[in-house]
């Protein structure tokens, strides 16, 4: 199929030096507020994380922000899943975040590192049971051999657990991504998009630059 003909004019917004503040992340803020806010965007806090796996191929995956802090961005994963152990193995990872509607994307590099397990603890607390008991069901990344096989186990853990506070596996927590470049790109027309990009100097102030689209 050819898809040459797909275009898209971007010229909703601008994105200008003058418009930056010092810190990225409180333009992420700005940012991920709007979108949060825009009936147009379904989950905000979606987003892709890159990482290079065991087998030397770099992956991408789209799961759910659940934090963000001035030190960085926090999700939640099983440590044993191909990513986690791509991200054990190497922590150096891209996030990335796609708005289409406001026409806009922040691309994200940085390393990551374990939360304390008392964070795991009280987000994992803060779950649903179902989510909870599927962390414990659910041997992510491996060969299952079927459909039934996570249900059943899930029916059996809801007997094990009824009325019960159900512990977070060891093998379930969190990684938190300390940035060290933070990308926004605002669509603009005529394929002329701003892109500035934040980076994390050795005295730990950031530098702002404008890069060609």
């Amino acid at each position: 199929m050819d898809l040459s003909n797909y275009r898209k004019t971007y010229n909703k917004r601008a994105l200008l030096e003058n418009d930056a503040p010092e810190n990225p992340m409180q333009l992420f803020q700005t940012w991920f507020y709007e979108a949060d806010e825009s009936n147009s965007v379904d989950e905000a806090n979606a987003m892709s994380v890159s990482t290079i796996g065991l087998d030397g191929y770099p992956k991408t995956r789209v799961v759910l922000l659940k934090q963000y802090t001035y030190e960085g961005f926090i999700f939640y994963t099983n440590y044993n899943s191909e990513k986690g152990k791509a991200i054990l193995a190497n922590p150096h990872l891209c996030l990335s975040f796609f708005w289409p509607s406001l026409e806009r994307q922040i691309i994200i590099k940085g390393i990551a590192e374990k939360v304390p397990a008392n964070t795991s603890d009280g987000y994992f607390e803060s779950r649903p049971l179902g989510s909870q008991l599927g962390a414990i069901v659910s041997p992510q990344s491996q060969v299952i051999p079927s459909r039934e096989y996570l249900e059943e186990h899930l029916h059996a853990l809801e007997k094990q657990y009824e009325g019960k506070e159900v512990p977070r596996p060891e093998h379930w927590g969190g990684f938190l991504v300390r940035p060290q470049s933070l990308e926004f790109w605002q669509g603009r027309p005529n394929r002329l998009h701003d892109r500035l990009r934040y980076t994390l100097t050795q005295d730990y102030d950031w530098k702002l630059e404008r890069l060609a689209p």
